[in-house]
């Protein structure tokens, strides 16, 4: 299974007691990949909610990816680190992080994908797919029609993010993009251990159902 296959950003409003039981119990579900993503916090309390859930991941050999901070990436000796378009240029964090971290980029725009076939970088963060309440800046989106496209021309692995629910989860795992993000999904959920199983369960049901053999 991808490392990528289900993909759990997390909320940033969650305290860090419910941090840590949000990203315990989606581990126990069967989530592949945690981003840790806080927009408002400070770096000193970034640093601490990462090396809270840290000793969680790596105890399953969960990667853990920081949002946007190559230093509190640094800090933590997180796997890897998840750029915004506006965040530090790819090329000069992959120099920070050295060769054998993980390194994704959010890309939002048919230019953007372009520019990100030429960066090293491992993956692209495909945003947003639909519309979502946790991204409202968002300029485009990209549909089921432009996910495929995406993936054609594009050679390393897509991870689509935004608005994708329990509803429309099907439709997106069928195409074989070797990860799904969700936030909502999980982090809200009474149960995100439950939450996390199902959602894995309707993802490779959804694979195998359209005879996909690849990535999930």
């Amino acid at each position: 299974m991808s490392p990528y296959t289900l993909y759990l950003v997390t909320d940033e409003n969650l305290d860090l007691t419910s941090l840590v039981h949000v990203v315990e119990q989606a581990i126990a579900g069967g989530v592949t990949m945690v981003q840790l993503r806080e927009k408002h916090h400070d770096v000193q309390a970034f640093i601490k909610r990462a090396a809270a859930i840290k000793p969680l991941l790596a105890d399953h050999k969960v990667p853990l990816i920081i949002n946007d901070r190559v230093d509190v990436a640094l800090a933590v000796d997180a796997d890897g680190v998840h750029l915004g378009q506006s965040d530090m240029p790819a090329a000069i964090a992959r120099q920070l992080l050295g060769p054998d971290k993980l390194l994704g980029l959010s890309v939002e725009s048919w230019a953007q994908l372009d520019e990100a076939k030429q960066l090293p970088i491992d993956y692209i963060g495909l945003s947003a797919i639909y519309p979502t309440p946790t991204k409202t800046d968002t300029q485009y989106h990209w549909g089921l029609d432009g996910l495929m496209r995406a993936m054609k021309e594009y050679q390393k692995p897509i991870v689509a993010i935004g608005g994708i629910r329990p509803d429309n989860l099907t439709e997106i795992a069928s195409t074989g993009v070797h990860g799904i993000a969700l936030v909502s999904a999980i982090c809200t959920s009474d149960s995100p251990q439950a939450a996390a199983r199902s959602l894995l369960d309707t993802i490779q049901t959804a694979c195998r159902q359209s005879g996909l053999q690849t990535h999930f």
